[in-house]
């Protein structure tokens, strides 16, 4: 399987975008999916995931509320919805796919297959 992320780009404070996190050679049957992100200078972090067995997703702290993953099995697409978008939420977003079980899925070494990143940048 591999991962294409694309959908980022340039956004005023308050705005929002769509990442897509597309899937070929494979499906994300299975798969725990995931989007990272890092920026500038930081760690990559994690931000929220959607469960291989389905259930309600996972966000981190920082932009829940705000961010909606979902998923699309017919269009092997992951999505990622970002809303009232801050400066702070500017990084490189990465969307992974990995047979990680819950209580691991916040962690980025658990993903086996990501996607390049696709860069948000959003202007205060």
């Amino acid at each position: 399987v591999q991962l294409q992320a694309y959908g980022g780009g340039l956004v005023q404070a308050r705005g929002y975008l769509r990442l897509s996190c597309a899937a070929s050679g494979g499906t994300f049957s299975g798969y725990t999916v995931g989007w990272f992100r890092q920026a500038p200078g930081k760690e990559r972090e994690f931000v929220a995931i959607s469960r291989a067995t389905g259930g309600v997703p996972l966000y981190s702290d920082s932009v829940k509320g705000r961010f909606t993953i979902s998923r699309d099995n017919a269009k092997n697409t992951v999505y990622l919805q970002m809303n009232n978008l801050k400066f702070d939420d500017t990084a490189a977003y990465y969307c992974a796919a990995g047979r990680t079980i819950l209580s691991t899925a916040r962690d980025a070494q658990y993903y086996n297959i990501w996607g390049q990143g696709t860069l948000v940048t959003v202007s205060s």
